[in-house]
């Protein structure tokens, strides 16, 4: 049976990250040449807390969900990785064994490189290890401005805010002449409250405000943003 190989889209969100694009070209040829194609269908497992760190992939479709537990046992959404982002090279360094459970959320293509061709990848290109140190640095400060959000802005700004960050990963302009902007990521009320730290009943309720201000639009469980920079106001309002 033949392997599964990137689609043309597939490859171009590959490409098109920002972090695999600042590599140099033999590192990035070298790293797609000991790489393989992985196919999951929505709500599949990809990896569970405590499995073998054996592999590091990006996201070339669809989205992975990466889970936790709150304080009761309850699952608890901690980010979805976009199409262009690489996981799983934390696994790899610390202790070999993954961190959290990852989903597939819709149905989501990884290329994945093995533990060990990584770590041959790693010997060949010294230029590989400056680079992951710049991804982990942005997974950082992503992570302590998460924290500085949920401590100092109150749920309308950081809905805003994380709107905003759903429209650069995942928007799909709809209405070109008017500047709306679909978010092609599907997430339901709840999803979207477990990312907030908040109830869904909260966030259902500033959504509806939202949208009587016609900052956003709910088209058929669809969110569409119509006004990007007054998602931004409300940021900066706090």
């Amino acid at each position: 049976m033949d392997k599964p190989i990137l689609t043309f889209d597939e490859r171009a969100a590959i490409n098109a990250g920002r972090w695999f694009a600042s590599l140099s070209p033999p590192l990035r040829h070298d790293i797609l040449r000991h790489a393989h194609v992985r196919r999951f269908k929505d709500g599949q497992l990809i990896c569970m807390r405590g499995d073998p760190a054996q592999e590091w992939s990006a996201v070339a479709r669809g989205a992975v969900r990466v889970s936790g537990s709150s304080a009761a046992g309850k699952p608890a959404t901690l980010t979805y990785v976009e199409p262009g982002a690489w996981i799983g090279d934390v696994g790899i360094f610390g202790g070999g064994i993954r961190t959290h459970d990852a989903y597939a959320h819709g149905s989501t293509t990884l290329l994945s490189v093995r533990r060990d061709d990584f770590l041959r990848i790693l010997a060949v290109h010294v230029e590989l290890y400056g680079a992951l140190l710049r991804l982990n640095a942005g997974r950082l400060r992503h992570l302590f401005k998460q924290v500085e959000d949920l401590n100092t802005l109150p749920l309308r700004a950081r809905l805003a805010r994380q709107l905003n960050g759903l429209v650069r990963s995942y928007g799909v302009p709809c209405r070109v002449e008017s500047g709306e902007v679909r978010i092609g990521l599907p997430l339901a009320q709840q999803e979207l409250a477990g990312l907030l730290g908040a109830s869904r009943q909260r966030v259902n309720r500033e959504l509806k405000l939202m949208e009587r201000e016609e900052t956003i639009r709910i088209n058929h469980g669809a969110l569409v943003v119509r006004s990007p920079e007054a998602l931004t106001r409300i940021v900066l309002a706090g």
